[in-house]
């Protein structure tokens, strides 16, 4: 196992933090550093992973407030706006239409209503009609006894 100074540890931490794996820290710290680190040496510094129980609170403290500002700063990344994504598909339709690529233009405006349609979201309403709650719908059970009255 390497031995990591503290640079190094906080890199891998703000790395894990922004959502990449494992492997690829690993990967960035070689490239960054010239140090060879495993792959169960880099999630060691993942508090969201059973395997790092046992690290500092320093780290863990480092790991919620980076990983609370990547969150925060997606947002204001303009590919991450669905807007901003239907409105270069647009560009692109019609750029696909002016050099008459017609299978282009038609992948992009399937992509478009997928975009549309939410298809490329997680996303679940969870409430009824127009948002409103949920109706309640009662449940009836009925028991019918086995039929032993056979007349053979």
């Amino acid at each position: 196992m390497a031995k990591l100074n503290e640079a190094m540890q906080r890199f891998i931490v703000q790395a894990l933090a922004c959502y990449d794996t494992p492997t690829q820290v690993a990967e960035s710290v070689k490239e960054e550093f010239d140090i060879v680190v495993t792959r169960q040496q880099v999630a060691s510094y993942d508090p969201t992973k059973v395997t790092s129980k046992a690290l500092a609170k320093k780290w863990r403290d480092l790991f919620a407030s980076t990983r609370e500002r990547f969150r925060k700063e997606i947002a204001e990344i303009p590919i991450a706006d669905q807007a901003y994504r239907l409105r270069q598909l647009h560009r692109m339709v019609q750029s696909a239409m002016n050099r008459k690529n017609i299978v282009l233009a038609a992948s992009l405006l399937e992509q478009a209503a997928k975009e549309q349609g939410g298809m490329f979201t997680n996303k679940r309403e969870l409430s009824g009609p127009n948002g409103g709650p949920i109706p309640m719908m009662p449940t009836t059970i009925e028991l019918v006894a086995p039929n032993d009255h056979s007349e053979d």
